[in-house]
């Protein structure tokens, strides 16, 4: 290791490894320290449950990963990176059988929701049909990084998604496209009546048009593993198991870049309170199911979808997820779950299947929401309980524990409310540097938030780049 590292790297996420990437590949000397025993952040696989069965104990499919910007510009498949794709990226089922469901073909998709909301759906998806790499670089952009590379389009979209996902579900008439449209921006983890939530449906939407919701081979960890085969390979290092507690700790470098939540960055760094509004939110309960067989849904549609949501109505959603920001159990939780092995034959023994699914419950929650949870999978999927083997519960506290960034067991390291939801983490110029002049934040409490897709750390090497270039 040189005397004097050009970027350390704290945090080996995906944001972290992106932000290591960006600067390596540019000739920077980087060293990455991770405090867990491999690398991957949000995105791992581990057999969490039975030998065979290989869970993402947080983050499993990834609209956002395949059509990242920053991924693309990079030869991950050349590492292991094998995106697979289901027959359905998303299905929303009802109690009566059928199902909305999210295509990657807008006329499916559309006439899904029932004649009188086909047109709507249509019209409010086609000005940015075929536009995806420009509206994904617009949209997952930082503001202090000149102007929008399609200026009309953009402001266009942004009209529509500044606005409550609430109002904008006005448009249409009958449940499914209301429904439908609330569980996508139900992934922001707010009330559907926040600022903004319109446009996390919308970019959910036209991601899935664009380029499915698939699934990594092998699961989670395959993203991870690709980033930190990159970097090695373009000559930085990597050091896991190496807990940083102290900015001192670490090598003398130009730049620390901090893959960690804002509080995290502010102890290890000495900023004080420099973080001290930062808000966090509702949590996540999360469940990893080991099946003897495939999900035994109601609505055909969820048979071959990827991801299906547990809502069902707007309402319904709505209230699962006020309830969590209140400081309540939610009584039916809305849950997002997912099914990989449909689509990936390594992820359980043959015949056997795996489930992801989580709900939401008030931060740092300590309670057991299974039960709830089951019985909403049940109403859906009749039998299910019957299939399961074993399961992997992991409420509040353990996801915690599990990843330093789920302060309380909020997955997104901050919540969406307020100005905080295009403001993060606080007012600033480049919202990646810090009052230290050496120090930086690349984590998704960072623009352009949660998702594995590794922007927040492009964004952040970017700004890093700039540091450095300019001190030589």
């Amino acid at each position: 290791m040189p005397s004097m590292l050009d970027a350390v790297v704290v945090g080996a996420g995906p944001n972290g490894l992106t932000a290591a990437v960006e600067l390596a590949r540019r000739g920077h000397s980087v060293a990455v320290f991770e405090a867990l025993d491999t690398v991957g952040g949000g995105a791992r696989t581990e057999e969490l449950t039975l030998p065979g069965f290989r869970h993402d104990p947080c983050s499993a499919v990834h609209p956002l990963g395949v059509g990242s910007p920053a991924f693309a510009d990079m030869p991950l498949g050349r590492f292991g990176l094998e995106w697979l794709q289901p027959e359905l990226p998303l299905a929303h089922p009802f109690p009566d059988g059928t199902a909305a469901v999210l295509s990657r073909s807008v006329g499916e998709s559309a006439m899904s929701l029932g004649a009188g909301d086909a047109g709507t759906y249509r019209r409010l998806v086609a000005p940015y049909i075929g536009h995806w790499d420009t509206m994904a670089a617009d949209f997952l952009r930082t503001p202090w990084d000149g102007l929008p590379r399609d200026p009309y389009r953009f402001a266009r979209f942004g009209t529509t998604a500044i606005q409550p996902a609430s109002w904008v579900a006005r448009r249409f008439q009958g449940e499914k496209a209301r429904g439908l449209f609330a569980g996508l921006a139900a992934h922001a983890i707010a009330p559907t009546s926040g600022i903004a939530t319109a446009g996390i449906a919308m970019l959910f939407a036209l991601a899935a048009h664009a380029k499915g919701w698939p699934v990594p081979r092998g699961g989670s960890q395959s993203i991870s593993d690709a980033l930190a085969a990159y970097l090695r390979d373009q000559g930085g290092t990597i050091h896991t198991g190496a807990e940083v507690k102290r900015l001192d700790e670490l090598p003398p470098a130009r730049a620390y870049i901090f893959d960690t939540s804002p509080t995290a960055l502010a102890r290890i760094a000495g900023l004080g309170n420099a973080y001290e509004h930062y808000r966090y939110g509702p949590a996540a309960f999360k469940i990893d199911y080991a099946l003897s067989g495939p999900m035994p849904w109601t609505a055909k549609e969820a048979r071959s979808a990827g991801t299906v949501h547990i809502g069902p109505t707007a309402g319904e959603i709505e209230a699962a997820l006020g309830a969590a920001l209140h400081g309540r159990q939610p009584d039916k939780p809305f849950l997002i779950t997912a099914q990989p092995s449909l689509i990936d034959s390594s992820r359980a023994p043959v015949g056997k299947h795996v489930l992801w699914a989580y709900g939401h419950v008030p931060a740092g929650w300590d309670g057991d929401a299974t039960e709830a949870i089951e019985r909403q999978l049940e109403r859906f999927a009749p039998g299910f309980r019957d299939l399961v083997l074993a399961r992997a519960v992991a409420g509040p506290p353990e996801l915690a524990a599990r990843n330093a960034n789920y302060i309380g067991g909020d997955i997104a390291c901050g919540a969406f409310a307020g100005l905080q939801t295009i403001l993060r983490p606080k007012l600033a110029r480049v919202p990646y540097a810090t009052a230290h002049p050496a120090v930086f934040l690349c984590s998704s409490a960072t623009p352009p938030g949660p998702g594995v897709h590794g922007m927040s750390g492009h964004h952040a090497a970017k700004a890093v780049w700039r540091r450095l270039r300019g001190a030589r």
